[in-house]
């Protein structure tokens, strides 16, 4: 028997540009669905995508496109609520240049330990994500896609690797990026295959 791979797939771009959103639900903007059908195919085209079921985040910026996926290949698909985006409390909805620079400044130059006002603590958006993380590996969906946001792929990549909670943000998850994983059966740790395949 094959190991399980677990593919992981960010939404596309979404209505309003780049702002804070985590429960902030922007919808895909026309690109954005292209985005993700161009990603998909990609997939089918290289023999790649013998997914079994289609998970994806509450957000209507993955939920949407995860749903007509699944309809189209005639797959389940089931919400993950532990694999929403953090929440960013007073910043959801704003762009960069709508923030203080102070709070920003304070932010980039440490993400893991500044929260902004309101915010889903980091620790706990971290903790979330990696229970969220083990609850489907338990699971026994042998190839999996899932929907789900940059915040997240960062952190599942940080779980797989062992990277420090610094180390994060540099992982870079453009919009409809594709990240691959593979879990040994019959014990061993899951490793990364590929990311950034846009």
């Amino acid at each position: 028997m094959a190991d399980r791979i677990i593919d992981l797939l960010r939404h596309g771009e979404v209505q309003g540009g780049g702002r804070f959103r985590g429960s902030h639900d922007d919808p895909l903007t026309t690109a954005g669905w292209e985005q993700m059908r161009v990603a998909v195919a990609a997939d089918a085209a290289a023999g790649r995508a013998t997914w079994d079921c289609i998970l994806h985040s509450p957000a209507v910026r993955c939920a949407g496109f995860a749903r007509e996926l699944a309809a189209r290949r005639n797959l389940p698909s089931a919400v993950l609520p532990d694999l929403r985006e953090r929440g960013f409390g007073v910043w959801e909805g704003l762009r960069a240049d709508q923030i203080p620079l102070e709070d920003l400044s304070r932010f980039w130059a440490d993400p893991t330990g500044y929260d902004p006002p309101a915010a889903e603590p980091f620790a706990s958006f971290r903790e979330r994500v990696r229970q969220g993380w083990h609850a489907l590996l338990a699971g026994d969906a042998a190839h999996p896609l899932i929907l789900t946001h940059g915040g997240v792929v960062r952190v599942v990549i940080g779980e797989v690797l062992g990277l420090a909670a610094d180390r994060l943000l540099l992982l870079e998850v453009p919009p409809a990026c594709r990240t691959r994983l593979r879990v040994p059966l019959g014990g061993g740790r899951p490793s990364l295959i590929s990311h950034g395949a846009c």
